[in-house]
């Protein structure tokens, strides 16, 4: 039975910072999709603002990190997506208004 909630994992991904924005991931829309399995796998759909972003790798490592930390996570999985395309569009509400939007 599984023990990790996906709750648990996005707000485990809510602390990862993208350094250049200043704003968490979760907040910023890259999370596309979180799932937990049976067994406490977790599988991570992200993307980036664009695909040619310089800290690509350093970001989805402390996304993986991050869920990795959360107690009970057997195994994480984090794949890069760009369909659909990122827009400012996906940020929550929150996020658009620190950036003036």
């Amino acid at each position: 039975m599984a023990n990790v909630s996906k709750e648990k994992i996005v707000e485990a991904l809510s602390q990862v910072i993208d350094i250049e924005i200043g704003i968490d991931i979760v907040s910023l829309g890259l999370i596309y999709k979180v799932d937990v399995d049976e067994n406490d796998n977790v599988s991570i759909i992200m993307t980036l603002t664009v695909p040619t972003c310089p800290m690509a790798s350093m970001m989805t490592e402390q996304a993986r990190s991050a869920a990795a930390a959360v107690p009970g996570v057997q195994s994480v999985n984090l794949e890069l997506s760009f369909e659909p395309r990122w827009t400012p569009d996906m940020m929550a509400d929150s996020a658009k208004r620190l950036l003036g939007r």
